[in-house]
């Protein structure tokens, strides 16, 4: 990509109401199929994703559960990149660090029938890659809503924007293992489908990235 690398970081002072409600619309749905992705890689019981295996590795050490420690990281991340950096931390910054749950519950109940540890290992690891490529359709989505993304993910999308020369994809992936090592070091658990979400998220998220731009410039979000 070279000098053409794009930026994520974008001012969006002067957007409108009816343009936030637009974006934020296009967020959720971006959001929805993200974490219809995430139902799937977790239904398929082959491994975690990665910054799941992080904080699974906190509420070992703190004694606290899953979902505790998932707020309150997200919510320090959050604080954190609004004093430190401007452009990244926005309104759907917030829905995105609070609505993911609700969305993953729903389709779990949607498809735990169906998919789950004792299907055949074919629709699991169906399943598992399926899911990876979904979330990543989706993360794209939510990134070019231009609204704000989840303070776990903003991690890479703040270093792709001051590390000019590396691609997105490789930072993503470095990102993702940094959470893998140090939550497995911690007491986090990993599988092969930690694994594979190492390797395959970053660069579907570039993948994806140009199409869907296309699609949210067409419904008129920029």
């Amino acid at each position: 990509m070279g000098n053409q690398k794009t930026k994520f970081a974008s001012d969006t002072s002067d957007r409108k109401a009816k343009d936030w409600a637009a974006a934020l619309i296009v967020l959720l749905i971006g959001l929805t199929v993200a974490h219809l992705g995430v139902t799937l890689f977790l239904l398929s019981e082959l491994g975690t994703d990665t910054f799941t295996v992080f904080i699974q590795g906190l509420s070992v050490v703190f004694g606290l559960t899953v979902g505790t420690v998932h707020v309150i990281v997200l919510c320090i991340l959050m604080v954190l990149m609004l004093l430190t950096t401007k452009g990244y931390v926005k309104p759907g910054t917030v829905v995105c660090a609070f609505c993911g749950g609700p969305i993953i519950d729903f389709f779990s109940w949607l498809f735990a029938n169906y998919i789950n540890g004792g299907s055949s290992m074919a629709v699991r690891v169906i399943s598992m890659v399926a899911g990876c490529v979904i979330l990543s359709a989706g993360m794209s989505i939510v990134i070019n809503s231009n609204a704000g993304t989840g303070p776990n993910d903003l991690v890479a999308v703040i270093l792709s924007d001051k590390i000019e020369k590396v691609e997105f994809r490789w930072i993503r992936v470095a990102c993702d293992l940094f959470f893998v090592v140090l939550g497995f070091i911690l007491g986090g658990t990993v599988g092969v489908g930690t694994i594979a979400a190492v390797c395959l998220t970053g660069p579907l998220v570039q993948f994806w990235i140009p199409i869907t731009k296309k699609l949210v410039r067409a419904v008129g979000v920029h």
